[in-house]
């Protein structure tokens, strides 16, 4: 804004009026703060695609353990199949908010952007062409008003004055009276001056009530001229204001997960599968397959024959197929019975059923020990930029930096609109674009 024009700093404000000189900058304001809220919006909206994209990482690696640990775990049967029913779940809520983390940014940040770029034109001198508009409209509504309001006040003053010259006048000739020794000449002239100061006083009073009624009569068309730029500022915001609200029901929209069809069969078949879980059936299972309800070759009575080296055992009747003939053991059987043995050892050493957590699929490792949202820096980008407003970073990899504070841009603009700056003390991260400009 420009500052050629600002009574406000030469008249005093007797009060908070939106008619009182300069208090109109109050709504000039507001057209930057527009700009700043579309910043902090799309700032907002890229957080939370952040979060959407982690969380969805951070069920896939958790659905990807359990599901290894519950396949090579004790547990069996149709109740196996309903515990990994929730690791499928979960891939698919996986799914569903890497889709919301994409809906957010490349539909609803984007918008905002977008409709940015067409509500806020900036000048090559600074500033928001909407913004000098305003405030010229103000200033030239109010610079008649101002003028004649600036004459009232310097017949006020006179006024005063020459009221407080009358009031001297008269007490010095009222103590000359009192004064025996006072010559008549001196008792003339103070009678001389307090009969000047009273008509000063009546001329200047005069002055006054004119200079009042020339403002009144100019106060209407103040007013009027006033209400008209006010209106127009009052009509941008309400682009705005409705604009805002559209986007964050799209946003709602977005995140309602619950509106989405997906969203309800994932859960639907989720209950039927755990619901098809049969303790019955598990048990009977378990009882044919280790229990009870095994086969079993019992002992009987064996000849002796002399085409045998020796009599066959228990073992070699129940596993015909591990080599053994009817005239004689070849070696398979016992590489076998080895191999088997080694089986059962390695399977008592399988660390994966271990009650102690071998890692953390929540840590930062898990997400691959990185800003999933990081690009590749730009090389030979060194930019020197100034900060329009304060930013605290939020993230481990954000920079952190005050309105005015200068930084170098070391990498290019990605789509989501941000950038890879250096501070001055040499920390680099990432800064919202749009949260400084150029140096030049």
């Amino acid at each position: 804004m420009t500052s050629a024009y600002d009574d406000s700093a030469i008249y005093e404000v007797s009060s908070d009026s939106f008619w009182e000189i300069g208090n109109y900058k109050r709504t000039v304001k507001r057209i930057d703060d527009g700009n700043r809220l579309c910043n902090d919006l799309m700032n907002c909206i890229h957080e939370r695609a952040r979060i959407e994209k982690a969380y969805a990482l951070q069920l896939t690696e958790w659905a990807k353990r359990w599901k290894q640990l519950t396949e090579k775990g004790p547990q069996y049967g149709t109740l196996q199949r309903a515990w990994i029913s929730l690791m499928t779940e979960a891939e698919k809520i996986s799914d569903l908010h890497l889709e919301v983390k994409g809906s957010l940014m490349s539909e609803d940040f984007e918008k905002v952007k977008n409709w940015q770029k067409e509500a806020y034109h900036k000048q090559m001198i600074g500033g928001f062409k909407e913004t000098k508009e305003a405030d010229d409209g103000f200033r030239k509504a109010q610079k008649p008003w101002a003028k004649k309001l600036k004459e009232v006040e310097t017949c006020k003053k006179a006024y005063h004055a020459a009221c407080k010259e009358e009031k001297l006048a008269t007490s010095r000739e009222s103590s000359s009276k009192l004064d025996p020794n006072m010559n008549p000449e001196t008792m003339k002239k103070l009678q001389d001056k307090v009969e000047k100061c009273k008509q000063e006083v009546q001329k200047t009073k005069e002055k006054y009530e004119k200079a009042l009624e020339d403002l009144d009569k100019s106060t209407p068309q103040y007013m009027e001229n006033m209400e008209q730029v006010f209106e127009q500022c009052q009509q941008a915001e309400e682009k705005r204001l409705i604009f805002f609200k559209e986007v964050l029901l799209d946003v709602k929209k977005h995140l309602d997960l619950s509106n989405n069809a997906s969203y309800g069969d994932i859960y639907t078949e989720l209950e039927q599968t755990i619901g098809m879980a049969d303790s019955e059936e598990d048990l009977k299972w378990f009882k044919n397959n280790h229990g009870p309800g095994m086969a079993m070759s019992w002992p009987q009575f064996e000849e002796w024959s002399i085409d045998l080296n020796r009599t066959l055992s228990r073992r070699d009747r129940k596993k015909p197929g591990d080599g053994v003939t009817l005239t004689g053991i070849s070696q398979t059987g016992e590489q076998t019975t080895h191999h088997t043995k080694n089986s059962s050892s390695s399977c008592e050493k399988n660390p994966d059923w271990s009650d102690e957590e071998t890692s953390n699929p929540f840590s930062s490792d898990a997400n691959g020990n990185g800003n999933p949202f990081d690009d590749e820096p730009s090389p030979g980008i060194e930019v020197r930029v100034k900060a329009l407003y304060d930013y605290e970073g939020q993230e481990n990899d954000e920079l952190s930096f005050k309105m005015g504070d200068e930084l170098t841009k070391i990498g290019n603009e990605d789509e989501q609109g941000w950038c890879k700056g250096r501070l001055s003390s040499g920390q680099i991260g990432l800064y919202p674009a749009n949260y400084v400009e150029e140096i030049h």
